[in-house]
């Protein structure tokens, strides 16, 4: 059974109509790369499912659960939000750090206030992340005292650190120059690696093709095409053949 189905997403704002009728599912341990030009609907369908923003038709299941349900004319508690949340993590393209905060206490907070194990259990792990995204000489530095990959990098273990079953990511590189975006890409290249599921909204087509099980062509708010990375190589559509041309 799939670990994520997406059924018949549709989302407006206002005359706006953002996604229309999206449908896709996701193995377990699978690379899922989602593609297209800006105002495509990308960004808004992470959203959705990450319950940030809340669908107009459709349903969300993650392992079997139903987590989702337009047809459901009731909108979700805080609390009930915070567990719909756990099942994904969300990787943002400009980090959304705490300036406050140590990269320890970024990666440690939101397991702290849910109290998911004991303090010397949360740092432990908090600190196996950190350094296996290569940033355990910086454990108790301030973001202002990073470069933009690194930050990127503190994200990443920042959301590995609530265990999600999903993690997704929002053009994680388009805030960083290409120097930087080389080891942000090969940190999520090494999570693929582990055969971590992963959603990657990206721009960069190489990794898109070398890194993916599948990939998703969206344009107009549907998906215009979809299947392994071969259609990268071999697109079927007008429209990704001219998508791919601008690269």
């Amino acid at each position: 059974m799939a670990i994520l189905e997406v059924k018949n997403i549709n989302k407006s704002f206002g005359r706006n109509h953002v996604l229309r009728g999206i449908d896709f599912t996701l193995e377990k341990g699978e690379v899922l790369s989602i593609i297209g030009s800006s105002g495509s609907g990308k960004t808004t369908l992470l959203r959705c499912l990450n319950s940030l923003e809340f669908a107009d038709e459709g349903q969300i299941i993650v392992s079997g659960e139903t987590i989702f349900d337009a047809a459901v004319n009731k909108r979700p508690s805080e609390s009930e939000l915070r567990l719909k949340r756990l099942h994904f993590g969300l990787v943002f393209q400009n980090f959304n750090l705490f300036p406050q905060y140590s990269v320890l206490d970024n990666v440690t907070l939101a397991s702290r206030l849910l109290n998911k194990g004991t303090k010397e259990e949360i740092e432990q792990y908090a600190l196996e992340l950190i350094e296996s995204v290569g940033l355990k000489d910086k454990v108790n530095s301030y973001p202002c005292e990073l470069s933009g990959g690194q930050q990127q990098r503190v994200a990443i273990a920042r959301a590995l650190a609530m265990k999600p079953e999903i993690l997704c990511f929002d053009e994680p590189t388009s805030a960083l120059d290409p120097e930087l975006t080389g080891e942000v890409l090969k940190v999520i290249k090494s999570l693929a690696d582990k055969h971590m599921t992963m959603i990657v909204v990206t721009h960069e087509m190489a990794f898109a093709h070398d890194v993916s099980d599948r990939v998703i062509f969206m344009d107009g708010g549907v998906i215009a095409e979809q299947g392994t990375p071969r259609i990268l190589e071999n697109p079927s559509s007008d429209r990704l053949k001219s998508f791919l041309t601008s690269f």
